[in-house]
């Protein structure tokens, strides 16, 4: 179902890629999508590049009475105001039946955000002398100290370290580069990763691709550390201390970010360190239990505290 689609949804897929610059995964997310789209209309003895309103209602209509998701027809909805609005403005289409597409509303939920003690618990568990244990307590540092995406992590080549190595260039979502700070306790970590008896011990050989030869985290066998592969580490790690269930890369991230309001960071650094287009991405970590609300009221307002008075 994810093979070749439809020469023109093709060709959408490839203005995504090469226009708009979207990631590998929304591209796989959308193929597959849009293969399920075109499996469905087929099997209804319809184009799927011929679509009506009506058509592509009773698509969607399907995937809830087969129990999918909210996010999952979100998803699904989108791929298909993409797909057909690309048609229409490119003239592969005479209008667009994907105008008046609603997709679900779905539920604000908080990020999980790891409590600092667990995030210093996981960190302080890898601290072994071999490269791989080196690695792995550089790569959890690096993502809790910068807050940045896996994929943005295991994209960092050597060349990315800049000044005395306290700042990383990462490359994010659109191609877009950011310079990140480093702490001290990660920029340490990754010293002792990258000095010697860490990453030299496991370098690729000559034959390496220049991909692999440059790449900050490497594998076992001296490749470049795929997203799942350090997706596994973290689990793995986590795992080990009893915090599995409940730790990911993206949930260091969100602690990342949590973390730093709580402790009184700017919204607009937060902004600028995890990467967002929109202050409004950002502002969902600034939702803070009610215990530090009222601590951070009370330090800053110059009527919070004094007797009270009938």
């Amino acid at each position: 179902m994810t093979g070749a689609l439809a020469l023109d949804a093709e060709e959408y897929l490839s203005w995504l890629a090469v226009e708009k610059g979207r990631s590998r995964n929304t591209l796989v997310a959308y193929r597959r999508d849009l293969a399920a789209w075109e499996h469905w209309a087929v099997d209804a003895g319809l184009d799927p590049l011929r679509a009506t309103p009506e058509s592509l209602e009773r698509y969607l209509s399907d995937l809830r009475g087969e129990g999918r998701t909210a996010a999952s027809v979100a998803r699904a909805t989108s791929a298909l105001r993409g797909l057909f609005g690309f048609l229409a403005s490119e003239g592969l289409a005479e209008h667009d039946p994907a105008t008046d597409l609603r997709a679900p509303r779905l539920p604000k939920r908080l990020p999980k955000a790891l409590e600092e003690r667990q995030v210093l618990l996981l960190l302080e568990s890898v601290n072994g002398p071999d490269p791989l244990e080196r690695r792995d307590r550089a790569l959890l540092e690096v993502l809790y100290a910068t807050g940045a995406r896996i994929s943005e992590v295991v994209g960092l080549s050597l060349s990315d370290l800049h000044g005395d190595g306290d700042l990383l260039r990462v490359l994010g979502k659109g191609d877009k580069e950011r310079l990140v700070p480093v702490g001290g306790p990660a920029r340490a970590a990754l010293d002792r990763w990258l000095g010697p008896g860490g990453r030299p011990l496991v370098v690729p050989g000559r034959a390496a691709s220049r991909h692999d030869s440059e790449a900050v985290f490497l594998n076992g066998r001296g490749t470049r550390l795929s997203r799942q592969g350090a997706w596994t580490i973290v689990r793995h790690r986590a795992e080990r201390v009893g915090i599995g269930e409940v730790t990911s890369p993206h949930v260091l991230r969100h602690s990342c970010a949590s973390h730093m309001l709580a402790h009184g960071a700017d919204i607009r650094v937060v902004q600028e360190l995890l990467g967002h287009v929109s202050i409004a991405t950002t502002q969902i970590y600034t939702k803070l239990s009610p215990e530090h609300l009222r601590a951070s009221y009370e330090r800053a307002h110059p009527r919070a505290t004094g007797a009270y008075r009938r």
